[in-house]
């Protein structure tokens, strides 16, 4: 299978969300991760925010996935793990966001 795993809020919590100074790793979710890729399954990491932030924090995390793509709708995708509701993969998997009342973008406003 084809499994792809978001990076914001999903692979990493943002300092936004935990009112640390940096983003730290979201283990739950990595354990998942790890789980998928043991048994075998294509791994894909990809982000909203760039390739270069996902190919950053897979190189970070050390997961080692075989495609860092763009974060969008896929036909060859099985299973999608995301933060939000989203519809990117046969199967779609919302994981727990921490503070989800914070945005990332209301919180750089509040910081100028």
């Amino acid at each position: 299978m084809r499994v792809a795993f978001d990076v914001d809020d999903t692979l990493i919590v943002p300092s936004v969300a935990t009112g640390l100074d940096i983003d730290t790793p979201n283990y739950d979710t990595i354990a998942i991760y790890k789980w998928f890729q043991a048994q075998g399954n294509y791994m894909i990491i990809w982000s909203g925010s760039g390739m270069d932030w996902a190919t950053r924090w897979g190189e970070k995390l050390g997961l080692q996935p075989d495609e860092i793509r763009p974060k969008k709708k896929s036909e060859d995708v099985d299973i999608a793990f995301d933060d939000c509701e989203v519809d990117l993969a046969k199967v779609n998997i919302r994981v727990k966001r921490l503070n989800n009342n914070i945005s990332r973008k209301e919180w750089n406003e509040r910081s100028k």
